[in-house]
């Protein structure tokens, strides 16, 4: 059986990424990056991710996430898709907490509430 791409990627997953230069302060170079679309869609060629930065200030819309030992912040604000075939190693999975805040900035960012 062949598999695609997405076989083993999930909402929730870090992966590596390498996101092109932009115009302005959009984040780019080799970074982290949160799986947030939702597992029914992961069969199109493009996901939604929201970019990593241990670097970034902390804010309602950055939760704090743990890769490894240490803390790193979600960009919700940031939020984007990207060509699936972009996606690199998977490097972690965020606990249910780290997503529900994940979650809870989106809908702050994207007034969905």
């Amino acid at each position: 059986m062949h598999r695609s791409w997405n076989s083993f990627v999930v909402r929730g997953d870090l992966h590596a990424i390498t996101l092109p230069r932009g115009r302005g302060r959009v984040q780019h170079g080799r970074r982290l990056a949160v799986i947030v679309q939702a597992d029914d869609l992961l069969a199109l060629s493009t996901v939604i991710i929201c970019p990593t930065s241990s670097s970034t200030p902390p804010a309602s819309f950055h939760p704090e996430v743990m890769v490894g030992d240490g803390p790193t912040r979600v960009m919700c604000e940031m939020v984007g898709a990207v060509d699936a075939r972009s996606l690199g190693d998977q490097v972690g999975h965020l606990t249910l907490d780290e997503m529900r805040d994940v979650d809870d900035a989106l809908l702050l960012v994207l007034d969905l509430r």
